[in-house]
């Protein structure tokens, strides 16, 4: 019974995901909606299912949670922290700068959703991953102590990714 399920729902996060998905892009949730979605979240993880060999294992779910809370929160305080550098400081006081962030994540996963988390939040970019994936470089709007960049990014995020992951 479960190897059966297990066929029908590859990837049941991603099935549950994409119904709720397209239920949202609907506007007007619907018994057609939630069908239509059903299906879709049916039939992608199902066709991509060979794309998808080593699927990463999210090791634990409260962190998971936690992970996307504490992103929220500084994606809203980075957005209030770049306009009033926009607004306030003038271009001569602005110190942006280049951080090389050593990684400790090996995983592909890992290392992908924090440069995606880092791109998100306003006033920062990934910009590249050295090629051993021991590095990431970022640049930073504003940024006059690198070390402290480096080190609340390590500590607020790629630690959480290392428990959610490794």
């Amino acid at each position: 019974m479960m190897r059966l399920l297990h066929r029908i729902f590859p990837h049941p996060h991603l099935t549950f995901l994409l119904t709720v998905v397209w239920i949202l892009l609907a506007n007007k949730p619907s018994l057609n909606s939630l069908v239509f979605g059903l299906i879709l979240g049916i039939i992608i993880p199902f066709i991509t299912q060979p794309y998808w060999p080593d699927r990463p294992k999210l090791r634990n779910w409260p962190k998971v949670v936690e992970y996307m809370l504490v992103v929220l929160l500084d994606i809203v305080i980075a957005n209030i922290t770049v306009a009033r550098i926009i607004l306030f400081k003038r271009d001569a006081d602005r110190q942006p700068n280049w951080v090389s962030i050593p990684l400790e994540l090996r995983t592909p996963e890992a290392i992908t959703v924090l440069a995606g988390t880092i791109t998100m939040t306003p006033g920062t970019v990934s910009c590249d991953l050295s090629a051993q994936g021991h590095c990431l470089l970022v640049h930073c709007l504003d940024a006059p102590n690198v070390d402290e960049v480096r080190d609340q990014i390590k500590q607020r995020y790629e630690r959480r990714l290392k428990e959610i992951f490794e």
